[in-house]
């Protein structure tokens, strides 16, 4: 004798919330070469400009960001977009270092004559360095080691964590706050003249938001 008809497990599973066989969250695609500049090269830019200290670098720098983008965008694990470009930003930069010994480092001032002479102002690359250039500040990081100019360019510029800066330079996140403190602890002196009275005693250093960098208002340890 046949037993009962065997209900099908599909509702339990939904209110159970499994995914009945088959169904699932949909395939990651990946976006085009067009949509990754479009949406990304402002913040690429901005990051490979306080890297390397100069337009002409900085240019170079982040065409060769998007050509990487492009050759491993077939091997991408989903997640965090802006933090995968953020490690190939900043390996890329130190790798041309490591291999050139030392980066070029032009005169600001000379780039922003030549633009004011030539009337370069019309991309997102112009006027961000127009808006936002301050030649103290980026002299300063010129100064940093380009290990210590990574580290504080990230958290105090980019935002990120010790952690993730930690994951994007592949370091220890101890190393991470030794770097960020000597190299919070350098911008102070070299930026002292800014503000008469305000370099502080090295145990006040290392202060969230303490070296003044631009677009970093509040950024510290998180």
């Amino acid at each position: 004798m046949p037993g009962p008809a065997r209900r099908s497990s599909a509702p339990a599973a939904a209110a159970q919330g499994v995914e009945p066989h088959g169904a699932g969250p949909e395939p990651w695609t990946a976006p085009t070469w067009e949509q990754i500049v479009r949406e990304h090269s402002a913040r690429v830019y901005r990051l490979a400009y306080r890297l390397t200290g100069n337009q002409h670098d900085a240019e170079d720098l982040t065409q060769d960001v998007f050509v990487r983008v492009f050759r491993s965008i077939s091997g991408y694990t989903p997640g965090t977009f802006e933090g995968w470009l953020h490690r190939i930003t900043t390996n890329l930069f130190l790798d041309q270092v490591r291999r050139k010994k030392r980066i070029r480092m032009d005169a600001i001032g000379e780039d922003a004559e030549r633009y004011a002479a030539t009337g370069e102002l019309h991309s997102p690359e112009r006027r961000f360095e127009h808006a936002n250039l301050d030649n103290d500040v980026q002299r300063a990081l010129d100064e940093l080691s380009p290990e210590y100019r990574a580290a504080v360019v990230l958290c105090d510029i980019e935002g990120l964590s010790y952690e993730e800066i930690a994951v994007t330079l592949g370091i220890k996140l101890g190393t991470v706050r030794s770097r960020i403190h000597r190299a919070r602890a350098q911008l102070r002196r070299s930026l002292a003249h800014r503000a008469p009275g305000a370099l502080v005693a090295a145990e006040e250093i290392d202060a969230p938001g303490g070296i003044g960098l631009p677009d970093a208002a509040g950024v510290g340890e998180r």
